[in-house]
């Protein structure tokens, strides 16, 4: 991964192709739900274990879901804004029917 990304627009187009097993897009859906439920149960708990849970839960999923299925490197170590932001528009992408879990 040489290229630079301007814009997010344009790393999402990257991040797409880098996410085209059906189960690491799963896992990328339930880290995801996790982090929101996660910051959801810190909000009304004021619990921090719920808030230092979130990357662990979210990188836990995305990160088995790229090591044992997808076979390559998270884009999170050279674009970790982006990666972060890409997940989200994924996410809420499913939610709404844009993008299926099942790419193919």
């Amino acid at each position: 991964m040489e290229k630079k990304y301007e814009t997010l627009k344009e790393f999402y187009k990257f991040y797409l192709e880098e996410h085209n097993n059906k189960i690491n897009r799963s896992l990328h859906f339930i880290g995801t739900l996790g982090v929101v439920l996660l910051v959801l149960f810190f909000a009304i708990t004021r619990n921090w274990l719920y808030l230092i849970c979130t990357p662990l839960v979210g990188y836990g999923f995305a990160w088995v879901g790229h090591f044992f299925f997808e076979k390559n490197k998270p884009a999170t170590f050279q674009y970790p804004l982006y990666s972060l932001a890409s997940d989200f528009i994924l996410f809420y992408d499913i939610i709404r029917g844009k993008e299926s879990i099942d790419p193919k």
